[in-house]
C-alpha cells in the first residue's frame, strides 16, 4: 500500500484476503500508472524474498499504463 500511495498515481486500490486450496491468498491491485517490477534492488524484490522464505510465492502484474496486481501464496496448514 506503501508503493501505491507514493508511486502509483492510483485513484483507488483494493485489497483481497482469503484462504484458498491450502494457501492464504493476498492481492493488492491499483488502477494506477503501473510498470512496477519485482526485479533489482527495489521493495518489491524484497518481497519476493520474504514470500520465498515462507514457502510462498508473490508475482507481481504491472502492464505500463494498466495500474498493478501483486498477489502473495503463502501455504496455511490445515485445521
Amino acid at each position: 500500500m506503501a508503493n501505491v500511495a507514493k508511486y502509483a498515481q492510483a485513484t483507488r486500490a483494493e485489497v483481497c484476503v482469503q484462504r484458498l486450496n491450502g494457501h492464504l491468498v493476498i492481492e493488492i491491485a491499483d488502477d494506477g500508472i503501473g510498470g512496477a517490477r519485482a526485479d533489482g534492488a527495489s521493495g518489491l524484490a524484497g518481497l519476493v524474498d520474504r514470500v520465498a522464505a515462507l514457502d510462498g510465492v508473490l508475482t507481481v502484474d504491472s502492464p505500463p499504463g494498466a495500474g498493478t496486481r501483486v498477489r502473495a501464496e503463502l501455504p496455511v496448514e490445515a485445521s
